[in-house]
C-alpha cells in the first residue's frame, strides 16, 4: 500500500489527481507527497496550476561486495530502489489516462496539460494550464 501525504496541497488540478491515482497501482512506489508549487496563479484569461509530486520507491537489501582499505574484500548490505524515475515514466506512459512525459531526466518528470474551459451561462472561458512536476526521493 503506497502512502500519500496531501496535507500542503490544495487538491487543484485533476491531471494531479490523475497521475496519483495511477501511480497509487503501481506496486513499488511507497511513498508520495503531493504539494503545491509556489508558481501557481490565476489571471483575466488563463489559470496557471502547478504541482509538485515526491515519489519514494520501495527498497530490497542486496549484499554487495566491497574492498575496505582498499584491499580487504568485504561484504555489506545496502538499499536499492525496486524502480527509477524512468521505469515509472514507461509504465505512466502505458497509462491511456497519463500519456508520455513532456519531459524527463534521472532526477524530475514533468507534465504540462492546457485544456479550455467554459463555464455555463458565461460568454468567455479561461484556458486551464496544469504543470505537474514529480522528483525522486
Amino acid at each position: 500500500m503506497t502512502n500519500i501525504e496531501t496535507s500542503e496541497w490544495s487538491g487543484e488540478g485533476t491531471f494531479t489527481q490523475t497521475l496519483i491515482d495511477a501511480m497509487t497501482s503501481i506496486d513499488d512506489v511507497g511513498l508520495l507527497r503531493v504539494e503545491d508549487a509556489p508558481s501557481t496563479r490565476v489571471d483575466v484569461g488563463y489559470q496557471f496550476i502547478s504541482n509538485e509530486i515526491y515519489v519514494g520507491f520501495r527498497t530490497q537489501a542486496v549484499q554487495t561486495r566491497i574492498r575496505r582499505f582498499g584491499f580487504w574484500p568485504t561484504t555489506v548490505v545496502v538499499d536499492k530502489n525496486c524502480m527509477s524515475l524512468t521505469d515509472l515514466g514507461r509504465l505512466l506512459s502505458e497509462s491511456p489516462a497519463v500519456g508520455d512525459a513532456d519531459y524527463i531526466d534521472d532526477g524530475m518528470m514533468q507534465y504540462l496539460r492546457t485544456e479550455r474551459i467554459v463555464p455555463p451561462y458565461q460568454t468567455r472561458g479561461y484556458k486551464l494550464v496544469e504543470l505537474v512536476r514529480i522528483y525522486a526521493v
